[in-house]
C-alpha cells in the first residue's frame, strides 16, 4: 500500500471525487482521500491522501485556502456561479472602480456567509445540492467565516479579478454574489483558481496524467510527499530503541525514552541525551501541549504526540506508522 500525499492539480470538468475515483484506479488501491471539495468548473490545488496519510485528511481540509476568482457584476445566478440559471441582470454602468474598491475591503475579516443551495452540505442527511437539483430550497443557518486578505488584481467593469485568502468553510462563490448584492447590482463567479491549500502550492501540483507516467514508470514516490512533510514545523523526536513498542502501539512514553532529533540535513548538537532533554534548571524543554512528530531509530515517522508537563510524558494524538513496514 502506497501512503503519502499527492498535490493534484484537479482540471476543470472533475469533481473532487472524480479525481479519487481516477487515481484509485491509477495506484490501484483503495484507500484514498480528498482534503476538500472543489467544484467541477473550479480548477487548481487537490492535495490527495493515500494510505495512512489519509488520517491528514480532516487536519488538510482545516486548513485555510487561497484562491483567484474572477467576479462578474450585473449577474445573479441561483449557483452563484455562470453554470447556474440567470435570475437577474442589472446595468454596471454606474458603478466607480472606487465603489467597488470600498465594497471589496469591507469584506476582510469575520463575516457572516449564508451556504449555497448548490453545495455538498448535508440537511437531515440530504445534500443540499440534491434538493436544489429538485427545485427544493430548505432554511440554511449563517456560517462565521473569515477572509484574511483579499485584493484586487485587475478591474475591468463588469469584471473584478481577485485573489482570497480564506478560512476553511469559505464558499467563494458566495462571496462573489454577496458583493454583488452589497453594490446593488448583483454578481456571480465567473471562474475560480485554488492557488495554494494549507502548505500545498499550485506550483508545485501535478496532473492525474502525470501520475499515470509515474505509476507505469515506478516512479510515483518521486512525486509523493510523505505524510511528515506537512509538520516539519514541529520539532521532531526518536523513541530509544528498546521502548519502540510503546510508540508503535500509541502507548504514551516519557523523556527518558525518546531523545530529540533535528530535521533532515541539519546536524545534530553535540550535547548529551539529558542536556537535550532538560534545560539547566531542571525543567523541560518542551512545553506543555506542544506537539512533536515522533520517529523510531531507523527514521520511520510513527505519529504526532502532544506533551503533557504534569507527568513528563508523550501521548499520541494522530498515528501514520505501516505496522507493516515497521516489523519487515
Amino acid at each position: 500500500m502506497r501512503n503519502g500525499i499527492l498535490n493534484i492539480y484537479k482540471e476543470k470538468g472533475y469533481t473532487s471525487h472524480d479525481v479519487v475515483a481516477k487515481l484509485r484506479g491509477i495506484v490501484r488501491q483503495k484507500r484514498i482521500g480528498h482534503t476538500g471539495t472543489l467544484d467541477p468548473d473550479a480548477e487548481g490545488v487537490l492535495p490527495v491522501c493515500l494510505g495512512k496519510a489519509t488520517s491528514l485528511c480532516g487536519m488538510l481540509t482545516d486548513q485555510s485556502k487561497i484562491y483567484e476568482t474572477v467576479l462578474l457584476l450585473g449577474k445573479v445566478t441561483d449557483t452563484q456561479d455562470l453554470t447556474g440559471r440567470v435570475l437577474e441582470e442589472r446595468e454596471t454602468q454606474r458603478l466607480t472602480e472606487e465603489e467597488v474598491r470600498s465594497c471589496i475591503a469591507d469584506f476582510a475579516g469575520d463575516y457572516e456567509q449564508l451556504p449555497p443551495m448548490y453545495s455538498a452540505l448535508k440537511v437531515n442527511g440530504k445534500k443540499l445540492y440534491e434538493l436544489a437539483r429538485q427545485g427544493i430550497e430548505v432554511e440554511r443557518k449563517k456560517r462565521k467565516v473569515r477572509i484574511h486578505e483579499i485584493s484586487i488584481q485587475e478591474i475591468s467593469l463588469p469584471r473584478v479579478r481577485m485573489k482570497v485568502h480564506c478560512s476553511k468553510g469559505t464558499y467563494i462563490r458566495t462571496l462573489c454574489h454577496d458583493i454583488g448584492r452589497k453594490l446593488g447590482c448583483g454578481g456571480c463567479m465567473e471562474s475560480l483558481l485554488r492557488i495554494r491549500a494549507g502548505c500545498f502550492e499550485l506550483s508545485d501540483c501535478v496532473r492525474l496524467g502525470d501520475v499515470e507516467a509515474a505509476c507505469a514508470a515506478g516512479n510515483l514516490d518521486k512525486i509523493l510527499r510523505p505524510a511528515d512533510w506537512v509538520f516539519e514545523h514541529l520539532r521532531a523526536v526518536e523513541i530509544l530503541e528498546p521502548y519502540r513498542n510503546l510508540a508503535y502501539n500509541g502507548t504514551p512514553f516519557s523523556l527518558r525514552q525518546m531523545e530529540e532529533i533535528q530535521k533532515a540535513g541539519e546536524q545534530k548538537p553535540e550535547e548529551d541525551q539529558a542536556s537535550r532533554m532538560e534545560s539547566g534548571d531542571g525543567e523541560s524543554r518542551f512545553s506543555e501541549g506542544e506537539q512533536v512528530r515522533v520517529y523510531d531509530a531507523k527514521g520511520r515517522f510513527i505519529g504526532i504526540y502532544r506533551y503533557h508537563g504534569g507527568r513528563q510524558e508523550f501521548r499520541v494524538e494522530k498515528m501514520f506508522l505501516d505496522r507493516e513496514a515497521a516489523e519487515d
